[in-house]
């Protein structure tokens, strides 16, 4: 193998160790949420350093590459795009962080009524199989998948977009319950961005691996 495919590959490794990581912060902010646990939100509080090193650390072997190579073509797209993805997956750490920060604010359970009306848990579940396939599209250059992933997009848009409502409406008959509402509401938000971060990282798998830029495409569609 040339020697400039084993630097991409050791590249590609520590992206998917990084990935691997969020992915865990991901899953562990919805136990958090769950049970209102503060010291699952501790730990991923906790974890935030080891992706920003992780972040820091593909920044600097991307740089390298640069330095030593002249890449073209695929590779240069290659490494442009890991160098993006990478900064979208530090991203989503924050916002498992911030979910935890949140989660950390609350005295007691989040009431299992509201939580099924404003269908958070629907929204986490399929923020987190997004992340997963996004993985998959990465891992095996499928341009396709990474283009489903876009629209799938919309299944978190539709409950954020319902969501002030469907709280405003519970809280007029559960006015005690203000902290609760204000806390979901703020998690629906960051999930709504992990969709948006995730649309990110999918076009630019579509961009290394088709050189096609979909950015203003999609920003076209939605007019």
């Amino acid at each position: 193998m040339p020697h400039i495919d084993i630097e991409i590959e050791k590249l590609k490794k520590k992206l998917m160790e990084m990935w691997d990581l969020v992915e865990f912060q991901l899953e562990q902010g919805r136990e958090a949420m769950r049970k209102a646990d503060p010291e699952i939100s501790k730990e991923i509080l906790k974890l935030g350093k080891k992706v920003n090193n992780y972040d820091v650390k593909i920044d600097r072997m991307c740089e390298n590459f640069f330095a030593l190579f002249t890449p073209v073509a695929v590779d240069l797209r290659t490494v442009l795009a890991i160098l993006k993805i990478n900064a979208n997956l530090e991203r989503i750490g924050d916002t498992a962080e911030g979910i935890a920060a949140f989660v950390k604010k609350l005295e007691g359970t989040l009431s299992p009524e509201l939580i099924e009306k404003v269908q958070v848990e629907v929204m986490y579940d399929e923020a987190l199989k997004m992340f997963d396939d996004c993985r998959a599209a990465f891992m095996y250059n499928d341009a396709d998948l990474a283009k489903e992933l876009i629209k799938r997009d919309h299944v978190l848009n539709k409950i954020y977009r319902k969501s002030d409502e469907i709280v405003v409406s519970y809280l007029e008959g559960e006015p005690d319950k203000i902290k609760e509402g204000l806390v979901l509401l703020s998690i629906i938000k960051k999930l709504e961005r992990v969709g948006d971060q995730v649309s990110n990282i999918a076009e630019e798998i579509i961009f290394y691996k088709d050189a096609e830029i979909v950015k203003h495409k999609k920003n076209k569609e939605k007019r």
